[in-house]
């Protein structure tokens, strides 16, 4: 599986501050980027899985709505989520 405990662990350490901290929004958000990724290069290959297409459109939906909820409360984690996934705003 592409998605392993240690890989969640890891992810949530460094987002979220501990591998515990598995709501804070910076940890989902990182969450939801390496599935995304994943999906995108998934659907590249079989471009006829429409399931797959909806599972990444709603998680692009969830991601958009914790980084708008991180923007009106805390513009510095915005910024620094942003610059750390590397993604376009």
């Amino acid at each position: 599986m592409y998605l392993t405990k240690e890989i969640k662990r890891e992810l949530f350490k460094k987002h979220g501050g501990s591998d515990m901290n598995t709501g804070a929004a910076e940890s989902q958000i990182a969450l939801f980027t390496h599935r995304i990724a994943h999906l995108t290069e998934h659907l590249k290959q079989n471009k006829k899985d429409h399931g797959t297409e909806m599972a990444l459109i709603n998680l692009v939906g969830k991601r958009k709505q914790l980084l708008n909820y991180l923007r009106t409360h805390d513009i510095t984690r915005y910024r620094a989520i942003l610059q750390e996934l590397g993604l376009r705003k």
